[in-house]
């Protein structure tokens, strides 16, 4: 089995697609991807499908769906050993639960598994290859997560994770761009974030950093003053005292804006 869920749903048996066309059952097949090797409660299914607002038939349909693509799976399987008894072993029922196996391919993980080793790399100063394993990590991505999966609680809780997940990676590549020296190669790329997020404080600071290195620090002092009156306006306060120094260092004309605090923190 292969599970993709970094863009459009993707979910092989045997190279054979077993994503349903239909919303609900696509719906409760990713939940039990994103979760799998992990037993999913019958009631957080059942939430995910139909929110507070659950039909009395409620467990019938939901037991007619995992039905259903079980008999996707088992039209993926060689007929030897039976097919059906196979599907049953790749999505087993539990006690008031339903899991989907482990699969032998799944880009989640082997994103986080990435991030992680670029964290390393970069807690250990080594910015070139933290770069490498982080670019690598985005490059998993096809799209927007989940993209073509109707979301109920739980999906879109899952989703969020993994939104700030990507994020979080995108951010640590660029300082480890940073402290390489792509400051000009930088610019587009966080001037971008920067109008997506303009309350997020370091994506601020890169772009300054990245500014005043490149030899614009007029612009540098522009993203300060936009970020403040952000936080001004949204939530009635000041930038954080990092950022405050960042400024001082551009008001004072700091040959080189410090990377330490905004690069390997």
């Amino acid at each position: 089995m292969k599970i993709g869920v970094l863009g459009p749903i993707s979910i092989e048996v045997n190279g054979r697609s077993i994503v349903p066309t239909a919303g609900k059952q696509r719906q409760l097949l990713t939940l039990l991807a994103l979760r799998c090797g992990r037993v999913v409660p019958i009631a957080t299914l059942m939430e995910e499908l139909w929110g507070d607002s659950i039909p009395r038939s409620g467990l019938t349909t939901l037991q007619t769906y995992v039905l259903y693509l079980r008999r996707l799976i088992a039209a993926a399987l060689p007929e030897d050993p039976p097919p059906a008894a196979a599907s049953k072993e790749l999505l087993t029922t539990r006690f008031g639960s339903y899991q989907l196996a482990a699969p032998c391919e799944y880009d989640l993980a082997d994103f986080e598994g990435l991030a992680s080793r670029g964290d390393s790399a970069l807690e250990r100063g080594d910015a070139t290859n933290a770069s490498e394993l982080l670019g690598r990590a985005m490059g998993l991505w096809r799209g927007p997560a989940l993209m073509d999966v109707p979301l109920g609680r739980a999906l879109a809780m899952e989703l969020i994770g993994m939104e700030e997940a990507y994020m979080r990676v995108q951010e640590q590549r660029i300082r480890a761009d940073l402290w390489l020296g792509k400051h000009s190669l930088l610019i587009p790329e966080l001037r971008k974030l920067v109008a997506q997020h303009p309350m997020h404080e370091n994506i601020s600071a890169c772009l300054m950093i990245a500014y005043q290195r490149s030899g614009a620090s007029w612009r540098a002092l522009e993203v300060f003053r936009n970020l403040r009156t952000a936080l001004n306006g949204e939530l009635g306060v000041e930038p954080s005292g990092r950022l405050q120094s960042l400024h001082q260092e551009l008001l004072s004309n700091t040959p080189e804006l410090s990377l330490t605090d905004f690069v390997l923190s």
